[in-house]
C-alpha cells in the first residue's frame, strides 16, 4: 500500500505576466523517486523549490506527510527541516569545516549533542566517501566533494524527503558520476526523492517515475521505461529527440 509523502494539489505560481506553474497535480509516495524533466524554462526547477516554499504560490495547497505547508513562521521552518534540498551551487559555509558544515543543522535545528552530531556526520561522510576530507574547508575540495557534503549536510537532518535542483549541473564533467553514485545508492536505500536533472541515464535506472515538465504544465508522467522508449506527448518526443540524438 504506497503512502503519500509529498501532495501537490492545483498549485499555480505566476512571475510578473508569466505563468511558471499551471495547476500542478503530483503526488509523491514514501520511498518513490520522482525526476522532473523538460526544456528550459518549463518550471521544473520552480516546481522543485515550491515543495519547501523557497518559492512561494498563489493558489493550490502542498502537503508534507500530512501536513499543510503555512506561509511562514515556527511551523515553516519545522516542515522544512524535514526536507532536505541540494542545489546547484554547494552553499556550504565557506568559514567552516566540513564537519561543522554537516553537524550544524542537527545541533542548531534538532537540538543534538555536539558529539552525537559529530558522530552521526562522520558516518554520513563516510557514506558520500569524504570521511577523510572532514577537518578540511569547502574551498579545499572539488565540486564534486563539495557537492557530496552538501548531500551528507541534507540527510544530517534525517528529512523525509530530499529535493534536487540539477545537482550536477554546475559540475566538470568527470565529477558527474561521483555525485549521481551517492545518489543512486540513496535511492536505492529507500529515500524519497524528487531530482530536477539532465541526466538521464540516471532518469533511467533509479526513478520509479519521470514527470515531464513543458510550459508550467505537466504534460506527462510515466515509468522510465515508457517514457524514455514510447513518450507519448509530442512534446516528449520532440524534447527526447533533441537530447538523446547526441
Amino acid at each position: 500500500m504506497s503512502e503519500p509523502l509529498v501532495v501537490l494539489s492545483g498549485v499555480n505560481k505566476h512571475f510578473g505576466d508569466l505563468h511558471v506553474l499551471q495547476d500542478i497535480n503530483l503526488t509523491v509516495d514514501k520511498g518513490e523517486v520522482i525526476i522532473l524533466i523538460g526544456p528550459s524554462g518549463s518550471g521544473k526547477s520552480t516546481l522543485c523549490r515550491t515543495i519547501n516554499r523557497l518559492e512561494t504560490f498563489e493558489s493550490g495547497s502542498i502537503t508534507i506527510d500530512g501536513t499543510e505547508l503555512p506561509e511562514e513562521g515556527k511551523q515553516l521552518a519545522a516542515l522544512r527541516a524535514d526536507v532536505g534540498m541540494v542545489f546547484q551551487s554547494f552553499n556550504l559555509f565557506a568559514h567552516k569545516t566540513i564537519l561543522e558544515n554537516v553537524t550544524l543543522g542537527p545541533i542548531k535545528v534538532r537540538g543534538m549533542k555536539k558529539a552525537e552530531a559529530e558522530k552521526r556526520a562522520m558516518e554520513l561522510l563516510e557514506r558520500v566517501g569524504i570521511g577523510h576530507q572532514a577537518e578540511k574547508y569547502p574551498a579545499q575540495l572539488s565540486g564534486g566533494q563539495q557537492q557530496r557534503v552538501a548531500i551528507a549536510r541534507s540527510l544530517a537532518m534525517d528529512p523525509k524527503v530530499m529535493l534536487f535542483d540539477e545537482p550536477t549541473s554546475a559540475l566538470d564533467p568527470e565529477m558527474i558520476n561521483e555525485v549521481l553514485d551517492v545518489m543512486v545508492e540513496l535511492a536505492q536505500s529507500g529515500m524519497t526523492m524528487v531530482v530536477v536533472t539532465h541526466e538521464m541515464g540516471f532518469a533511467r535506472k533509479v526513478a520509479n517515475r519521470v514527470v515531464f515538465l513543458s510550459d508550467g504544465k505537466i504534460v506527462e508522467e510515466a515509468t522510465p521505461e515508457e517514457f524514455f522508449t514510447n513518450p507519448k506527448s509530442d512534446r516528449a518526443k520532440d524534447f527526447l529527440g533533441k537530447i538523446l540524438s547526441h
